[in-house]
């Protein structure tokens, strides 16, 4: 049995006729009805709906805008399965009909409706031996007149701090005069003001009072709330509770919460992203301690569990770009000797085989770290199997939203056609080669965005080793951005915009006609991320004779159109998309080297937990193929 307990919005009636409904001290009680439990049956009688005769049957005359309401939630209906009920509890029951009618269109800002309630014999019918008909004429909706947001301090000085977050929260304030009032809308508007104070600064904020005055007789709503900030918080120090295996500096490092600064939520939370996908802890969750600190230098408690210290995980999986997919991976959290994290990976797929690994310590006070890798694989670049070897040893640093690296690289490659036995694109050859990467991101959800941009920038100096030396330059940027292109709304005034995605990439390795790079580092593009409508890196230069392999310039781009899908009148978790794809490769510059390959094709998105599962239907305009591409998540 569930139970709830709702604080109930006082409403003042306006000298109007009626004490206009002085509903709301009742719809507060009702409300219990709308939520998820109530539309669970009773367990007492959860098999009458399959009595044979039912007492009475309803007919139900009302707007589409609250039919839908009135039949989830009206009690009447939950009775008129008992083939025994008497005449007597049945009007019993039509007597209620009004009133609990009346709660539930005053939830939707319907405070002066017209309700009719018919109750006739139907011996001859074969479904039920009596008709109730339910006829509801809802008047004019209520709309907001005016909204007064206060704040209560008391003695306390505001500062400029606090009276920007006041502005913030009335700036923000979601009932605008002229919106239609509902229950749901004025609880989510206070609500959202609250949340507003507490996720910056004031942790401990409260709404002081809260009153909805209704004027029946013009249809109008009079809002006023008080919130009361409470004390501004600052990050105190980072207490640390289930530590045993991995040293507390390290997790402090990890987290870099900012002791000192303002409290805020999003920053708290990012801080506890970063200890969770360290790979030290399989659990954490971060508080803040309010109760009785000082709100200058408030601990953030971090309740973890750790990871064990070695770990071997093997996964299956499949994409359209590879096929399927078996991977095998070890982690050790503690390397002897040298306390680093190490991850080791062995893959096998259609398209690339790899065995690999990654070496990172724990970042240093400043958020500098230091790594080192290694890679063999085999892969199909073009018409060529290309071998490879990588060694990779330097230093990262990522902050809230920036990542940056740089390192010394040793490449080697050698490549054999796959069409004809012996024929190479280019000599067997290696290189080293300086490199820094820089990435920004600022989107709005870091795993499913729907507004901001991201831009990231390689460049590279090397030099080839073998058969010869050559000096080289490599550079890449990428960049995507969201721009919204419009709102959708369902039937009940909820609402996600639609968008714009763009994205573009452009690569260039300067170097001599004849230097002789390692096809690693060249550039191909096609696939689920890149070309769509093409396959994994079909798009690349072509040798003398047509072979394709990897060029030295790429230019590639993406326009999507993304909106959300309405269906039955609710806003699904699913978009529907519209797009066209672009992307060249050749060995050189000039015009007419550059020529396009471009694919398009329709699609949909579905918003899952661990971001969009993304389903695309491309056809190739120069393949002339359809093909199906299958991607979950969201990187950049």
């Amino acid at each position: 049995m569930s139970f709830c307990i709702l604080r109930s919005t006082s409403i003042i009636p306006a000298p109007a006729r009626w004490a206009a409904l002085l509903l709301f001290n009742a719809l507060s009680l009702q409300a219990c009805s709308l939520l998820p439990n109530a539309d669970k049956p009773d367990p007492a009688h959860a098999d009458l709906a399959a009595t044979a005769t039912p007492a009475f049957a309803v007919e139900l005359r009302a707007p589409d805008d609250v039919r839908e309401v009135l039949e989830r939630h009206l009690e009447l209906l939950r009775f008129r399965h008992l083939s025994d009920l008497q005449r007597n509890e049945l009007q019993r029951l039509l007597g209620a009909v009004d009133a609990n009618a009346r709660e539930l269109l005053g939830t939707m800002g319907y405070f002066a409706p017209e309700i009719t309630i018919e109750s006739s014999q139907t011996p001859d019918s074969q479904e039920a031996p009596r008709t109730v008909v339910i006829s509801v004429q809802t008047g004019a909706q209520t709309r907001i007149a005016s909204a007064d947001i206060a704040f209560a301090h008391g003695a306390r000085a505001v500062d400029d701090a606090e009276s920007r977050a006041q502005q913030r929260v009335r700036r923000n304030w979601s009932l605008a005069p002229g919106e239609p009032f509902t229950q749901s809308a004025w609880e989510a508007a206070k609500n959202d003001g609250l949340r507003q104070l507490q996720a910056r600064r004031y942790p401990t904020a409260r709404i002081v009072d809260s009153q909805a005055e209704i004027d029946a007789d013009q249809h109008q709503a009079r809002l006023s709330v008080t919130y009361d900030t409470g004390p501004a918080y600052r990050f105190g120090p980072l207490r640390l509770e289930g530590s045993q295996r991995y040293a507390p500096d390290g997790a402090r490092r990890l987290a870099r919460l900012p002791t000192g600064a303002d409290y805020d939520e999003a920053r708290m939370l990012d801080a506890q992203q970063r200890l969770a996908s360290s790979g030290y802890y399989d659990s954490v969750f971060l508080t803040l301690d309010t109760e009785g600190s000082d709100p200058q230098a408030v601990p953030v408690v971090a309740q973890l569990r750790e990871a064990r210290l070695q770990k071997l995980v093997f996964g299956p999986g499949f994409s359209t770009d590879g096929g399927a997919r078996l991977s095998l991976e070890h982690m050790h959290n503690r390397l002897p000797g040298l306390g680093w994290r190490a991850v080791s990976k062995l893959a096998l797929e259609r398209q690339a085989q790899s065995a690999g690994t990654e070496w990172t310590a724990l970042p240093e006070d400043d958020g500098w770290r230091w790594f080192a890798g290694a890679r063999l694989q085999r892969e199909v670049n073009g018409d060529y199997d290309v071998d490879s070897a990588r060694l990779r040893t330097g230093r990262s640093q990522s902050t809230q939203n920036i990542d940056r690296n740089y390192f010394l690289q040793y490449d080697a490659a050698n490549s054999k056609s796959h069409n004809r036995q012996g024929l190479a694109a280019i000599p067997d050859s290696t290189a080293v080669s300086a490199n820094y990467g820089w990435t920004g991101r600022y989107f709005n959800n870091p795993t499913a965005p729907t507004s901001g941009h991201g831009v990231a920038l390689e460049l590279g100096l090397g030099s080839t080793l073998r058969p010869k030396r050559d000096p080289f330059l490599r550079t890449l940027a990428r960049w995507q951005s969201f721009i919204p292109a419009g709102r959708v709304q369902d039937a009940a005034g909820k609402g996600r915009n639609a968008r714009v995605a763009l994205r573009a990439e452009a690569g260039a390795l300067l170097a001599r006609a004849d230097a002789p790079i390692p096809e690693t580092e060249l550039f191909l593009t096609g696939g689920d991320t890149t070309v769509r409508g093409y396959g994994y890196h079909s798009i690349g230069a072509r040798t003398g004779d047509g072979q394709l392999h990897g060029g030295r310039y790429l230019a590639a781009g993406s326009l999507e159109w993304q909106r959300p899908i309405v269906y039955r009148g609710a806003l699904s978790d699913w978009e529907s998309t519209l797009f066209i794809d672009a992307g060249a490769v050749a060995d050189r510059w000039g015009r007419g080297a550059l020529r396009p390959l471009v694919g398009l094709g329709a699609g949909l998105r579905w918003r899952s937990p661990v971001g969009p599962l993304q389903t695309d239907l491309a056809y190739g305009l120069t393949a002339r193929k359809l093909r199906l591409h299958l991607r979950l998540g969201f990187s950049f």
